[in-house]
């Protein structure tokens, strides 16, 4: 006898719809899975017999074949184990067939018949969109962020069989209004004094400019970065459920409502991989930190010590917000548009007081070849950063909080949307005279830069770029000012390596 299941199954961070067809027949017995299935789907076929007999069922001495169609396309993970158990069963006659059309089911076996949750079922529900999704209890909140409340739980495999042969009724979801289980981020009022550095998180967030923090040891880079994720609003409602694919994906634990609405603050160490950054792997093409940045922040704390293929590898991703892996085997398309923030030492010693510095320009220059001038260039922003004085650090009280400079970057963030439909980081360079156009005394600010030769032009696009997000800021309406052009053209130092310095 032949059933056919609905699934699905996961590939990069896109669910791919499966058809499990089981075939029960006589002879010798045998158990065969085909399909194109990896290590853990081949390995369902002992999962799946004890965890039927473990539930009371029968299992016949048969022949029983699996297809996982469409045969042509890679299939991965456990969470077919469920579908395969359904199918069986609904071969050999234990549960109505007709019971099982209009639901697909997900998730892993217990060899006790329990029913396990696995990575990926946010984008594996969504895949299975004209069936009513079938998951393990404690993936609700996952599939429910997704497809809403048409979601089936159960806990055991015994229960599934039980409700389709309506012997039981299908078990009740988790009740009770989910609490915010994720900790506040840190306030901005912990930081003392760098009024400078302090500035250049609310441009960051306000424009979506990529920010580069400069400064040795101990001066606080590496806090300030870390409570930039508070001055950002909540994903609409698009990015929210990009972000929670590519985290379902992943296997990150995601939020108590299912749904990621924060924007999320990755911080990887310096000693990470290719693959681990930007994503990738021989078959499964699993999404890398910069996909889990999606709609939030990548932190890359000492930049000077990541290999420099790998800070390369994330030039592309930054200009079109998605990286594209491909291998020999198969592609994807991975979402990655989110904003950059690093820190780095301004040389190996790290600096710190004036006339501290122990390296030789050949150590300088050995340090700093290893941040290329493409990647430098993606910073609107190099800020830079020093020691808080004494005063600042024993002062009594802080600066001020996250959620008032929150409030102002979400007020200049509506004012550019409501302008271009877009963060002023992404003004193209054709609409900067249209978009930000300048008072005579700043373009006459500029006129003298580029004349003496200490700007470049597409430095002068980030700048006007920069100096745009500032006049939204303080709301000076469409002109941007000289104030701010300065303001802009402070926040953007220089790195060198001798007295020879170019513009940037």
């Amino acid at each position: 006898m032949l059933a056919a299941v609905r699934s699905a199954t996961v590939f990069g961070v896109e669910g791919r719809p499966v058809t499990v067809e089981v075939h029960v027949s006589t002879g010798l017995p045998a158990f065969q899975i085909v399909g194109l299935p990896d290590e853990a789907c081949r390995e369902s076929r002992d999962r799946v017999r004890a965890a039927v007999l473990s539930s009371g069922l029968v299992w016949p001495s048969c022949r029983v074949t699996v297809n996982l169609a469409p045969s042509s396309q890679r299939k991965g993970g456990s969470g077919l184990d469920l579908p395969i158990a359904i199918g069986f069963l609904a071969a050999h006659g234990q549960v109505p067939v007709a019971q099982i059309e209009g639901l697909g089911f997900v998730g892993e076996l217990g060899l006790d018949g329990s029913m396990r949750p696995v990575s990926g079922v946010a984008p594996m529900v969504a895949a299975m969109r004209d069936v009513r999704p079938v998951v393990p209890t404690a993936s609700f909140r996952e599939a429910q962020g997704v497809v809403g409340d048409e979601v089936r739980v159960a806990a055991t495999l015994r229960e599934v069989v039980d409700a389709l042969n309506a012997e039981g009724p299908w078990p009740r979801p988790p009740e009770g209004e989910f609490v915010d289980d994720e900790p506040p981020p840190p306030d901005l009022a912990d930081v003392r004094g760098q009024s400078t550095a302090r500035r250049g998180l609310e441009v960051a967030a306000a424009g979506g400019h990529h920010l580069l923090l400069v400064g040795p040891p101990g001066s606080g880079k590496t806090m300030l970065a870390q409570r930039m994720s508070g001055l950002l609003p909540a994903l609409d409602a698009e990015t929210a459920l990009q972000a929670t694919m590519v985290h379902s994906a992943a296997g990150v634990r995601l939020p108590a409502g299912g749904l990621v609405r924060r924007a999320p603050f990755r911080a990887p160490h310096h000693s990470s991989s290719m693959v681990s950054l930007v994503g990738g792997g021989s078959t499964s093409l699993r999404p890398g930190e910069i996909s889990l940045s999606h709609g939030g922040i990548l932190f890359l704390d000492e930049l000077g010590e990541f290999a420099p293929v790998v800070l390369d590898g994330l030039r592309q991703p930054l200009e079109e917000g998605v990286i594209r892996l491909a291998r020999a085997r198969a592609s994807a398309a991975l979402p990655a548009r989110f904003l950059l923030v690093a820190a780095t030492n301004p040389c190996p010693c790290g600096g710190g007081p004036p006339g501290a510095c122990e390296c030789d320009e050949s150590a300088r220059l050995r340090y700093l070849r290893r941040l290329s001038g493409p990647l430098l260039d993606r910073f609107d922003l190099r800020v830079g950063v020093h020691r808080p004085g004494v005063d600042d650090l024993l002062a009594t009280g802080g600066g001020e909080p996250t959620a008032v400079v929150a409030q102002r970057v979400g007020l200049a963030r509506q004012r550019a949307i409501d302008r271009i439909g877009m963060m002023n980081a992404h003004i193209p360079p054709s609409r900067l005279d249209e978009l930000a156009p300048l008072h005579p005394t700043a373009r006459q600010v500029l006129r003298e830069q580029l004349e003496a030769d200490k700007l470049t032009g597409r430095g002068y696009h980030r700048i006007r770029r920069t100096a745009r997000t500032l006049a939204d800021l303080d709301g000076d309406g469409e002109l941007v000012l000289e104030e701010h052009v300065v303001m802009a053209m402070s926040m953007r130092v220089r790195l060198s390596v001798s007295s020879r310095e170019r513009a940037a």
